[in-house]
């Protein structure tokens, strides 16, 4: 009917992009050749309005208050938002880049000379992969032309992992603290970053891969091969975790990702939280409400299916709430 939609609406008007990492000519509606979305916040007081305007393949705009930005990614953190979907144990049952993903999410929203570095790495990166590729197709091979852009991807790669390494160091406690929460003390939980940046400068790296960068046609090393390690009593959480475990992992992991963009941000960011009993039984469900209730959240969104259900429990808990039933793409205040 369009629950999710509304909230991925949100969470495109505070990040510039769908929450599901969809190309724009995957968000609009089918038949349709335009989106405009249009959202009016308000931080400390002070009144924002948002407006999207995306022709895909063509054209992305973002505007504040009526003024265009001159680029995208100067928008992204000064509305925080976290997004959390029934599937998101796909971070732990996934590859890195799942996890990758997670971070950089994060980082950007906390740091915008974090995202810019981040888009400069990678557009270097896919500079280089395309001349790998061309030297392959023609067998011919160019080591000064790969030496410039090594060069280029150095500085860029060293500022991310520095900052992803002091993000881990700051979140860990958070999401240990989160998982005792919710798991009632059973649980003790872990997260560590791997990258092989610890193990020797990028441009040593590079160096020592250069030969097997040649063959498979790609670049082998680098910050786009980081990870995240979870643990749960010592054990790999991927391979010895149950799926209440996983759940209430993933759940812990976003919710300590909310608790440390408030932290740093000074504001509370918006949370969405999509269709939670799809995959969290009533125990874990309540005890998600009780949470948000007694920590300092801001404006949180919860979609259900069963209308009466998440209502009885957070009349149970007594919170303030507002109730909306979306029919047919409409949200009719209830």
């Amino acid at each position: 009917m369009g629950k999710t939609n509304l909230l991925d609406a949100v969470y495109y008007l505070c990040m510039g992009k769908s929450h599901f990492n969809l190309p724009d000519i995957h968000v609009v509606q089918h038949d349709a050749g335009f989106f405009r979305l249009e959202g009016h916040f308000r931080i400390d007081e002070r009144k924002e309005k948002i407006v999207a305007k995306v022709q895909p393949r063509r054209r992305k705009e973002l505007e504040r208050n009526d003024v265009p930005y001159r680029r995208l990614s100067d928008h992204v953190g000064l509305i925080p938002v976290v997004f959390i979907a029934p599937d998101d144990t796909y971070l732990i049952t996934e590859g890195s880049e799942a996890r990758r993903s997670f971070l950089d999410n994060t980082l950007s929203q906390l740091d915008h000379q974090y995202l810019q570095q981040l888009i400069l790495y990678h557009k270097v990166l896919r500079q280089r992969n395309a001349l790998l590729k061309q030297f392959g197709e023609s067998r011919t091979f160019n080591p000064a032309l790969i030496e410039i852009y090594d060069q280029q991807l150095l500085e860029p790669a060293a500022y991310i992992h520095e900052q992803r390494a002091q993000f881990i160091d700051a979140f860990r406690p958070y999401l240990r603290e989160t998982v005792a929460v919710l798991s009632g003390e059973r649980e003790s939980v872990d997260c560590v970053y791997r990258s092989r940046l610890e193990e020797a400068p990028l441009a040593e790296l590079l160096r020592e891969a250069a030969d097997k960068d040649r063959v498979l046609e790609r670049t082998t090393v680098g910050i786009h091969k980081d990870d995240l390690l979870f643990s749960i009593g010592g054990h790999p959480l991927k391979k010895f975790g149950s799926q209440g475990q996983l759940k209430s992992f993933v759940l812990a992991l976003k919710l300590a990702q909310y608790e440390l963009l408030r932290q740093d941000k000074k504001q509370a960011p918006i949370l969405l939280l999509d269709d939670i009993f799809d995959k969290l039984d009533r125990s874990r469900v309540e005890q998600l409400i009780q949470l948000l209730l007694s920590r300092r959240f801001g404006q949180t969104f919860i979609t259900d299916t069963h209308e009466q259900r998440l209502e009885e429990i957070i009349r149970q808990v007594g919170a303030n709430y507002r109730k909306f039933v979306v029919e047919n793409g409409q949200a009719i205040p209830s």
